[in-house]
C-alpha cells in the first residue's frame, strides 16, 4: 500500500533557511554576475537573508562583500565606499561594449610611449565626468540599459561626476597596460579605459578587471566559491566577519547599561564624554554591537539602525 505514495524528488526538498549574520568577503569568480554569486553564497549558508554590496560585471573578479542577515542593514555603506581595481587595458581597439566581450568597432595605430601614457593617466585623477555605458545595469523606464543595447537601441545618458582618488601605471607593453585605480562609487572602469584611449587618440577597451579592495576590506581576506563549497557549514560560518566590520570607519561609542537599554527601546539617550557628530557605531558595556545611532542637536544619541534583539544575542 505504501507503493502508491508519491515519491519526493531530491530537487523538491527545500533547504531550511536560518538566521545568520555577518559579512563574507567573496572573491567573485569570472563569468558570474554579482547576483549569481550572491544566490550561490546564500544557498551555501542556508541564509534567510543576504545582499551584495556593489555590482561586478561577469567579466570582473575580486572583492565582493556579501552581507548576511542583520549585516544587510549596513550594506549601503559598503556600496557607497571607495573601491580599488586592477585593470588591463588594450589600446588601439574599441568594442561595442567597452570590454573584451564586445565586437570590434575600430582599429587604430598605437603611437604613444609610456611617458605620454603616464601623463594622460594623471589627467584623470580627481573629479571627472563620465557618461555611463549602454552596457550597464542602470535603469531607464524600469529596464536595464543593457536590455536596450542588446536590442540595438541607444538611450541618451547624462554625464555624472565621479572621483578618481588615485590612478597609476603598473606595467605597459605592446599596447596593453595594467593600471590600478582607486575611485568613488559609481565609477565605470570600462568607461575610464575608453576615455583614456580617446585622450591618447587611439581608442581602448577593457581586457580584464579585478577589484582588490572595498572600503577597508582587501583581496587577501577573500575566499573563493570553490573553497566554500568544499567546506562544512560550520567551516563556512568561521569565514564570516562580524557585522560591524562593514562600518568600521564610523566612530565608536560605548553606552552604559541604562543608556543601552533605553536606546534599544528606540529612545534617545545621554552618554557622558565627548561624542563626535554624525553617525555612530553603538556598543553596550559588554562590547556587543547594537547598531547605528547619531548625535542629535540636543546632545542626545538617537537610534538610527539597530540590530534585532535576537541578533545581538546570537552574536555574543
Amino acid at each position: 500500500m505504501h507503493d502508491s505514495l508519491p515519491k519526493v524528488k531530491a530537487t523538491q526538498v527545500k533547504r531550511i533557511k536560518r538566521p545568520i549574520d555577518g559579512v563574507l568577503l567573496l572573491d567573485k569568480p569570472l563569468g558570474y554576475s554579482s547576483n549569481q554569486a550572491l544566490q550561490k553564497v546564500k544557498w551555501l549558508f542556508q541564509a534567510a537573508k543576504a545582499g551584495h554590496t556593489g555590482t561586478l560585471d561577469p567579466l570582473a573578479t575580486g572583492v565582493l562583500p556579501i552581507c548576511l542577515g542583520e549585516a544587510t542593514k549596513f550594506a549601503q555603506y559598503l556600496t557607497d565606499a571607495d573601491k580599488t581595481y586592477i585593470a588591463r587595458v588594450q589600446f588601439g581597439v574599441t568594442t561595442t561594449t567597452g570590454d573584451a566581450e564586445g565586437e570590434v568597432l575600430t582599429l587604430s595605430p598605437v603611437a604613444f610611449n609610456q611617458t605620454q601614457l603616464i601623463a594622460v593617466l594623471k589627467q584623470f585623477e580627481g573629479l571627472i565626468e563620465q557618461v555611463p555605458p549602454m552596457y550597464s545595469a542602470l535603469k531607464h523606464e524600469g529596464k536595464a540599459l543593457y536590455t536596450y543595447a542588446r536590442a540595438g537601441v541607444e538611450i541618451e545618458r547624462r554625464a555624472r561626476s565621479v572621483y578618481i582618488l588615485k590612478i597609476a601605471l603598473n606595467a605597459y607593453a605592446e599596447g596593453v597596460a595594467e593600471i590600478s585605480v582607486t575611485c568613488s562609487k559609481g565609477t565605470y572602469i570600462r568607461t575610464l579605459a575608453e576615455d583614456i584611449g580617446h585622450a591618447l587618440g587611439c581608442g581602448a577597451h577593457l581586457l580584464a578587471l579585478r577589484r582588490t579592495a572595498t572600503a577597508a576590506y582587501d583581496i587577501t581576506q577573500t575566499i573563493c566559491l570553490d573553497a566554500l563549497e568544499r567546506m562544512t557549514l560550520t567551516q563556512r560560518e568561521e569565514q564570516l566577519l562580524p557585522v560591524d566590520t562593514a562600518i568600521e570607519a564610523i566612530p565608536k561609542v560605548v553606552l552604559d547599561a541604562d543608556a543601552a537599554y533605553y536606546l534599544l527601546q528606540g529612545q534617545p539617550v545621554w552618554q557622558s564624554g565627548k561624542i563626535p557628530e554624525g553617525d555612530l557605531r553603538i556598543y553596550n558595556a559588554q562590547q556587543q554591537f547594537l547598531g547605528l545611532g547619531f548625535l542629535q542637536p540636543d546632545g542626545k544619541i538617537a537610534p538610527k539602525r539597530l540590530l534585532q534583539a535576537e541578533a545581538i544575542a546570537r552574536n555574543k
